[in-house]
């Protein structure tokens, strides 16, 4: 298959969170074969090592990568004000970086409960209020939250993930608005079931398989090409005029919700 380039993406400066695996993983690859200035972080010193020799092996601009805490806010800020002066201003950020452990209801403390939005919301707020005045003065940027489905079909077993999720949407919505005056985009890209390793692993079975196909509309299990296909198109000038939208990427997993 044959898919878009594109030429406003080549040499721009583009950060992904959680970029060292799974959908982040994906995401620097895209960026990087598309020319750009990728910087990623993931928890790990040294925990970008094999991605960014696969990505300077396919003959692509190497990556720059950071280890973080995205928790730590103070930390995470810090390390994209490094980004800035060592590879240049942000102008494409992809807030990706946060994990989808099952828990029950009962189980949740306040401090876990706490832990799971800083985890998979709080720190996508502060990137986009460290890295949105350098977009402004640069002439704009795009920011693509990344969402999830589980919240639209109230999966549960995962309401600390899901109440994270469904308040992106409001974040983007309200910072689209609110940035809107300095050129920057906001958009919400919203994956369905993706089929990850960390999927492989904790997840994925031929039952599951076959229960995702039977509630989408495509019959085809979704991979992180998938999500980084879609994620390209919303950080390129491209989409241009688009802003508070939630792009859903799920072969149609969240109209069966709707349906029934």
């Amino acid at each position: 298959m044959t898919f878009a380039v594109y030429p406003s993406l080549r040499d721009r400066v583009v950060f992904v969170s959680g970029g060292s695996s799974g959908i982040g993983a994906e995401l620097v690859r895209a960026f990087a074969a598309q020319g750009a200035k990728v910087a990623f972080c993931g928890t790990k010193a040294g925990g970008g090592d094999a991605l960014i020799a696969e990505v300077r092996a396919a003959g692509h601009p190497v990556p720059w990568y950071g280890a973080c805490d995205v928790r730590d806010v103070a930390a995470y800020q810090a390390l994209l004000a490094q980004v800035a002066a060592e590879v240049g201003t942000v102008r494409v950020l992809v807030n990706n970086a946060g994990r989808d452990d099952r828990h029950a209801m009962e189980d949740v403390t306040p401090e876990f409960w706490d832990e799971r939005l800083a985890l998979n919301l709080k720190h996508y707020f502060f990137a986009i209020q460290a890295v949105a005045p350098g977009m402004a003065a640069a002439g704009g940027g795009s920011v693509v939250n990344m969402g999830s489905v589980s919240w639209m079909r109230g999966r549960p077993n995962l309401v600390g993930y899901t109440t994270a999720k469904a308040g992106i949407l409001g974040l983007t919505r309200t910072l689209a608005r609110e940035l809107g005056a300095r050129n920057i985009r906001v958009n919400a890209l919203v994956p369905g079931a993706i089929v990850t390793d960390r999927q492989n692993t904790l997840h994925r079975d031929p039952a599951a398989d076959q229960a995702f196909l039977d509630q989408q509309c495509l019959k085809i299990r979704l991979d992180p090409g998938h999500v980084a296909r879609a994620t390209l198109f919303l950080a390129a000038d491209d989409s241009d005029g688009m802003t508070g939208q939630h792009v859903l990427v799920d072969a149609g997993l969240a109209q069966q919700s709707v349906v029934s």
